[in-house]
């Protein structure tokens, strides 16, 4: 197991933005993984907000489409996601994630412990 640690949570304002880190203790790990920002709320399945792959390739989820950046730095195994113009609904538990499968004999798909971040209305 890898470990995956995020940060920059909190309550935040309705417009208002925030912005999440996740470091992974691997820098190995992190190079060779599409890492990605998944998020909880209360009641809900888990759900994918962004991801950004090896070669810089990324995808959002519509939800968030227009208000968020995801950024990988290799040289730090840090990732990172800033969600702008933040909505109630963008209220739950962000989790980081790290998933490959790099070639036949390795694969691993890790997350993180979760980082909570809410929206007041």
């Amino acid at each position: 197991q890898v470990q995956l640690v995020e940060s920059g949570g909190g309550l935040v304002q309705t417009g208002g933005s925030v912005r999440l880190s996740c470091e992974a203790a691997s820098g190995r790990i992190f190079s060779l993984s599409t890492m990605g920002w998944y998020r909880q709320a209360p009641g809900e399945p888990r759900e994918l907000v962004a991801r950004v792959t090896v070669d810089g390739r990324t995808n959002f989820a519509d939800s968030v489409k227009g208000r968020i950046a995801i950024s990988r730095d290799n040289a730090e195994a840090t990732l990172s996601l800033q969600i702008d113009k933040l909505k109630p609904e963008d209220t739950a538990v962000y989790y980081c994630n790290a998933k490959s499968s790099p070639d036949r004999f390795e694969s691993w798909d890790y997350w993180g412990q979760g980082t909570q971040v809410t929206v007041s209305s």
